[in-house]
């Protein structure tokens, strides 16, 4: 049996930075060999560990970055026009492209794939749209379609 570190998610061992004890021939065969691990020395335990705190870190500085930007969301208005014909029926329908143009003219840095629209809006009203910033950060914004 051989003690390894994870560098990345195995299914049915482990997550990445664990230490996991696996056979011999799994670690040397499978494991080190595709760099999904390496082995559990004092050099390379220091190493992950580190690795650990500085990705910790990043994380923590990406989620108070998206809970800033968030806020600023908070306080969006957004108001999109369009034709319309009988019955107040659009001519067309509003995307996420065109959510994220208006949040792009606002000067806020979100990218459209982030903008999570089940399908697109194709009636007048008023919208709640949610935007994932980070993996625990979502912001709803308002949307309010509108007869041109």
């Amino acid at each position: 049996m051989m003690k390894v570190i994870l560098r990345e998610d195995v299914a049915n061992l482990g997550k990445a930075g664990e230490l996991v004890t696996v056979r011999n021939g799994y670690g040397r065969n499978f494991l080190l060999p595709r760099s999904k691990a390496v082995l559990a020395t004092e050099g390379n335990v220091r190493q992950i560990d580190h690795e650990k705190r500085v990705s910790l870190a990043r994380q923590a500085k990406m989620k108070g970055e998206a809970t800033n930007l968030a806020q600023r969301l908070a306080a969006l208005q957004i108001v999109i026009t369009r034709r319309v014909g009988e019955q107040d029926k659009l001519y067309g329908s509003v995307t996420a492209l065109d959510i994220h143009e208006k949040i792009a003219e606002a000067k806020l840095p979100v990218d459209r794939r982030q903008i999570h629209l089940a399908e697109p809006l194709k009636s007048l009203g008023t919208f709640e749209v949610p935007v994932r910033l980070h993996a625990d950060v979502t912001q709803n914004i308002k949307v309010t379609v509108a007869a041109e």
